[in-house]
């Protein structure tokens, strides 16, 4: 049975437009401080959103397609490991890394912590697009 993608298409869809508007520099540089701050943590919340979506999707490609319960209760790197040996995604620390910082935004907020999620969401973007890509390509 296909998993319908079209929730985490549209979440990668909109961190990177998150993403894009708060990268661009003569756009950020004409709003106020409180815009910008407004913007960062957009990216903040689009990058959590995304991430949930993520690894939920990657629990139900393996319960769908290689057994169901085989990642019920597994730690998030067993998790990523089985991801990363039926080829969802390439690297499993690069997934732990983001499963780092989506844990820092839930526990507290200092803006040191969000400038580090911030700069986390922009590597988490091309993990989670490709980790979309391969779910397209092997959503059967």
């Amino acid at each position: 049975m296909a998993l319908e993608l079209e929730g985490l298409e549209m979440a990668v869809a909109a961190l990177n437009r998150a993403l894009a508007t708060s990268d661009d520099a003569d756009f950020m540089r004409g709003i106020p401080q409180t815009a910008r701050e407004v913007i960062k943590a957009g990216v903040i919340q689009h990058f959590e959103f995304t991430y949930e979506l993520c690894w939920k999707f990657v629990k139900r490609w393996l319960e769908t397609n290689v057994s169901p319960g085989v990642a019920d209760g597994v730690s998030r790197r067993e998790l990523y490991r089985m991801a990363r040996e039926n080829l969802l995604i390439a690297d499993i620390d690069a997934w732990m890394r983001h499963h780092e910082a989506r844990n820092l935004t839930s526990h507290t907020y200092h803006a040191n912590v969000a400038d580090r999620v911030y700069a986390a969401a922009h590597e988490f973007a091309g993990d989670a697009a490709g980790l979309l890509a391969a779910l397209r390509a092997r959503n059967d």
